[in-house]
């Protein structure tokens, strides 16, 4: 897909990722960027960085909430007609394992996970009736690999690229292009906690606008993997030839940050 006369929507556009693939897909010459958050104030400063060329609107949405995905779809197809790229970005984190509380795990499933659900019941059927569309989901390196030191996060992210996987195999031969992003650290306010970005910041940490030019490129190419770290790929395949010896390299690797995960654990709490 190239993005030039395309209508994109993106969530989780105030900052970070979704602000840096507003910026860059005005850049490409998009003919509307809608942008959507919780974050009002953000949001705004997002729309406003868009520039004149591309057309903006700014949607507020609660993605963990259908009726929120919902009122965000059907304002974009009222004033624009169609959606060509929705990007599905917004995320949360949570560390810790088992023990953290089932209203936690259920926040990081509907916000990680459902949002990708909603977005699909929401967005599909007009891009079937027009027999093409582009599906954008941001998961992470971790739901392809794991996290070490959140449990809530590693499943969530592994659901989240299950999700991207059957929406491509079931609605791929009907013009539906599905691609799931998987960075590892980026500098954004998620990894703001975590010195270097911690486990995930191994292979450095990326800036929002390096990952946007990776989004543009895959998205080119209609691949479905969007890795802005390459390494990602390696260590997919690590896995797959040898799960055992993988787990073991990671058991070494969750050794080296127990602690500093436990210390992020414990300031969760205190919120």
């Amino acid at each position: 897909m190239e993005i030039r006369d395309k209508v994109v929507v993106v969530t989780g556009a105030a900052s970070g990722i979704g602000r840096a693939l507003c910026e860059r897909f005005a850049k490409e010459g998009a003919k509307a960027v809608v942008v959507s958050d919780i974050d009002t104030v953000g949001m705004a400063e997002t729309l406003a960085a868009l520039g004149d060329e591309t057309e903006g609107m700014a949607v507020p949405c609660d993605v963990g909430n259908e009726q929120s995905v919902n009122t965000l779809v059907q304002e974009t197809l009222k004033r624009f007609g169609q959606i060509d790229l929705f990007c599905a970005n917004a995320g949360i984190f949570t560390a810790g394992g088992e023990e953290v509380a089932i209203e936690a795990w259920q926040k990081i499933w509907e916000v990680n996970v459902m949002s990708h659900v909603f977005a699909a019941r929401a967005v599909l059927p007009s891009m079937l009736e027009r027999g093409e569309g582009y599906l954008l989901n941001t998961s992470s390196a971790a739901g392809l690999l794991s996290q070490v030191g959140s449990a809530p996060y590693s499943v969530t992210k592994h659901a989240a690229i299950g999700f991207a996987e059957w929406l491509s195999i079931t609605y791929g031969k009907r013009g539906i292009k599905v691609s799931a992003l998987c960075p590892q650290a980026v500098r954004t306010a998620m990894t703001a906690g975590s010195e270097g970005g911690g486990v995930a910041g191994l292979d450095g940490m990326l800036e929002p606008e390096q990952l946007a030019d990776t989004v543009v490129e895959t998205l080119a190419e209609e691949r479905f993997l969007v890795l802005p770290h390459p390494e990602v790929l390696t260590y997919m395949r690590r896995k797959t030839e040898d799960y055992d010896r993988w787990l073991g390299g990671m058991r070494r690797l969750h050794e080296r940050f127990e602690d500093a995960y436990k210390a992020r654990a414990e300031r969760d709490l205190e919120k």
